[in-house]
């Protein structure tokens, strides 16, 4: 009788969250590292997380299940990199310094190599990786491009979409749009009247 193992079980669960074709990679890379991988509820805070283990528990990567297949894709290497950064050199860095803008691109060249991605986010990463100053989690061109492979919603919209004063639902509160400062644009809660920075790329619901 035929035994499933580690190895069918994770491309199974993969198969429904990434591009078919990069399915196997990411099965791999859960295979050699010691790390356990959750997908979770979607959080609205993040797309995905790293926490490093105790002596009694492995280091635990999380991810939203509610992101899109290349978001997906992205967003676990973007944590696996952090897992190999840590490993490599603890607490002594900082979490989007060189060393793991070195070790995300490392992860990344396979993917790159397999020639699959669209070509607005195969162009949106060289750009990325190429740019010192940016990461992944802020490079606000990549996470754009991204976006554009969300499922389709007409209730929804990015901040930057809107126009200077509308208002929006943002996590059940209103705001109203204000000025743009640098990759966030400053926001007024109406019922507070206290104002806050949003990203440009923050998903919105406009209201009438």
């Amino acid at each position: 009788m035929y035994t499933a193992t580690k190895h069918d079980l994770y491309q199974k669960v993969l198969v429904k969250y990434l591009p078919e074709v990069f399915v196997s990679y990411v099965t791999e890379l859960l295979i050699l590292h010691k790390v356990k991988f959750k997908i979770v509820a979607p959080r609205t805070t993040k797309l995905g997380d790293f926490r490093v283990g105790s002596s009694l528990q492995m280091p635990q990567i999380t991810i939203n299940g509610n992101l899109n297949p290349y978001a997906f894709l992205i967003t676990t290497i973007h944590e696996f990199a952090h897992f190999k950064t840590f490993e490599k050199f603890g607490n002594r860095v900082s979490p989007h310094g060189p060393e793991w803008k070195s070790e995300f691109k490392r992860l990344l060249e396979p993917v790159i190599q397999m020639e699959q991605l669209p070509e607005e986010i195969n162009f949106a990463l060289q750009r990325s990786l190429n740019n010192l100053k940016a990461s992944s989690c802020s490079d606000i061109h990549l996470s754009r491009q991204l976006a554009k492979f969300d499922r389709h919603d007409e209730s929804i919209t990015l901040l930057e979409n809107l126009s200077k004063g509308e208002c929006f639902l943002l996590q059940g509160k209103v705001f109203c749009k204000g000025d743009l400062r640098r990759k966030r644009f400053l926001c007024t809660e109406l019922k507070t009247n206290k104002n806050y920075l949003v990203s440009a790329i923050a998903k919105v619901t406009p209201l009438e």
